[in-house]
């Protein structure tokens, strides 16, 4: 019988980083004051660990070949047929990025501290949904993922969640001309969310966008802030179709992506020109309860 091969990839909490591996911390002290920033961090750190130790012993007792690698150091993910992720969405986002056609299955590690829209078991229920998913019993989502390109070069090949283009200073205007099929403008805003169906709940439906039908093929635009006194902008949100011209000419000299999250940041240069389309790669979401 051939042992199936999974690869599990956990984030470490604050708490791990902050008390255990830093000597001198914010964090620490704060702890010691009983401050109450920091009150959630001992027991969101002992549910994150409890999770990590059940996974382990699951796949232990299941025959599974398991390989454990902390976030940073996910290397290559090619030729293992399960991977899980241990964390929240943040862990998630991510992993996907270092992953093509092998199914993911999200375990939110800590749910009352952690954001686990991706997730598909906790502590919880994580022994039947592993035994699943190696069976291949767990319903599998494809989630449509976006490519992101600077003048035609593509940055960014799996992008799920958003990306926020704007002003390096989040005090200052972010100038750019919007392009959507026949329409351009000159807008002023905050910055601007672009992002596949997935990501629709997020950053995107917070600044006023609509939730897509997460297997949708729809491309959402929002912008942040829109600077309008003359009431002239159109464009402030919208879909992208499949082969419909959507561009975004920076007027900033120093300007940013943010590709899911705080992570994956590229520069962007004054009258260079960022474009989204669809990708190639979905990423294969197990046990995604909003599918």
């Amino acid at each position: 019988m051939i042992r199936p091969r999974v690869l599990v990839i956990y984030k470490k909490s604050v708490y791990r980083i902050h008390v255990e591996e830093r000597w001198t911390s914010r964090v620490r002290d704060l702890l010691a004051r009983g401050h109450p920033v920091v009150q959630r961090v001992v027991r969101a750190h002992a549910e994150h660990a409890a999770t990590i130790e059940v996974v382990r012993t699951v796949l232990r007792d299941l025959g599974a070949r398991a390989t454990f690698r902390f976030r940073r150091e996910v290397g290559r993910t090619d030729g293992f047929d399960l991977i899980v992720t241990v964390g929240g969405d943040g862990t998630l986002l991510w992993v996907s990025h270092a992953v093509g056609q092998t199914p993911v299955l999200c375990v939110n590690s800590a749910p009352e501290d952690s954001v686990g829209f991706f997730a598909g078991a906790t502590r919880r229920n994580v022994a039947d949904r592993l035994d699943a998913a190696l069976r291949g019993k767990l319903r599998e989502t494809p989630l449509q993922r976006v490519e992101v390109l600077v003048d035609g070069r593509t940055i960014e090949r799996r992008v799920l969640n958003d990306v926020l283009l704007c002003h390096v200073n989040p005090a200052a205007m972010s100038r750019y001309i919007m392009v959507h099929r026949r329409r351009v403008e000159d807008q002023k805003s905050s910055g601007i969310w672009i992002g596949p169906a997935a990501g629709s709940t997020a950053a995107q439906r917070s600044a006023g966008g609509v939730v897509l039908p997460p297997r949708s093929r729809l491309i959402q635009y929002v912008v942040r802030e829109a600077y309008d006194p003359r009431g002239a902008q159109k464009l402030v949100r919208g879909l992208v179709r499949p082969g419909d011209r959507f561009a975004i000419l920076s007027r900033m000299h120093e300007a940013r992506l943010y590709v899911d999250g705080p992570y994956r940041i590229h520069r962007v240069r004054l009258g260079e020109e960022v474009s989204v389309r669809l990708g190639s790669e979905p990423l294969h979401l197990l046990g995604f309860r909003r599918a």
